[in-house]
């Protein structure tokens, strides 16, 4: 039986079919997700071979990445052959990749439109499982200055302080501001509290000569914004 949990190990492969050396001698690009993965846990279990097993686990997020992203140490170690320390160098991996993203978004230093502000927020909050609500600062050349934030949770009018958000501004020296949160739910459509929100600050924030630019809402992979739509 040892000869045949062997046998699905990375290293008694043929070359061309190392994940390892593939990446080595062709480079990152050509490998497939499955065969990445399999570089992180090694070896797969008495049945599956590392880029079997890798398939099968993404096979049940259908081949997402991001859906992969999500799952718990726990949920990872559902899969035979998949133990404690695989889950969380899968984990940690996905982690990584999520962060670089985020640096990635936080390079964009003027917001031109309703995309460079998805853009911005997306790797901040377009995954989470809960409801967290952002402010985007900026100056008088749409430039950002900050972003904060504001609530984690349900979103209603009363867990908005309106007076944190414009003081900030004000020592910031900002003269817009953009609010964003996302949807778990994968819906974009506003709520009445969505709504709401919005309509409290806009009239809070005109007082100070700050504008409320735009409000966005998020999901994974889509976006609504109130100033496209003529709803702001």
């Amino acid at each position: 039986m040892q000869e045949k949990v062997a046998s699905f190990s990375i290293k008694n492969w043929a070359d061309d079919d190392r994940p390892r050396e593939k990446l080595v001698q062709k480079g990152r690009s050509v490998l497939s997700d499955a065969e990445l993965i399999a570089i992180l846990i090694g070896s797969g279990n008495k049945k599956e071979s590392a880029v079997e097993l890798s398939k099968r686990i993404l096979a049940s997020v259908n081949h997402n990445l991001n859906e992969l992203g999500k799952l718990s140490v726990n949920q990872l170690m559902q899969f035979n052959g998949i133990g404690e320390a695989k889950a969380v160098s899968i984990a940690a991996a996905l982690e990584v990749g999520r962060r670089r993203r985020g640096e990635d978004a936080g390079k964009i230093a003027k917001i031109s439109g309703s995309k460079d502000a998805f853009e911005l927020m997306h790797p901040l909050i377009g995954e989470l499982q809960h409801e967290e609500f952002w402010i985007v600062y900026l100056n008088n050349s749409n430039k950002v200055i900050h972003k904060s934030q504001l609530s984690k949770g349900g979103i209603t009018g009363t867990l908005v302080d309106v007076r944190l958000v414009l003081k900030q501004a004000l020592e910031l020296g900002a003269v817009g501001i953009i609010l964003a949160h996302n949807h778990p739910s994968g819906t974009v459509k506003p709520s009445t509290a969505d709504k709401e929100v919005t309509d409290k600050l806009k009239k809070a924030s005109e007082a100070l000569d700050i504008k409320i630019l735009d409000h966005l809402i998020l999901t994974q992979h889509d976006y609504l914004s109130f100033a496209d739509q003529g709803i702001l």
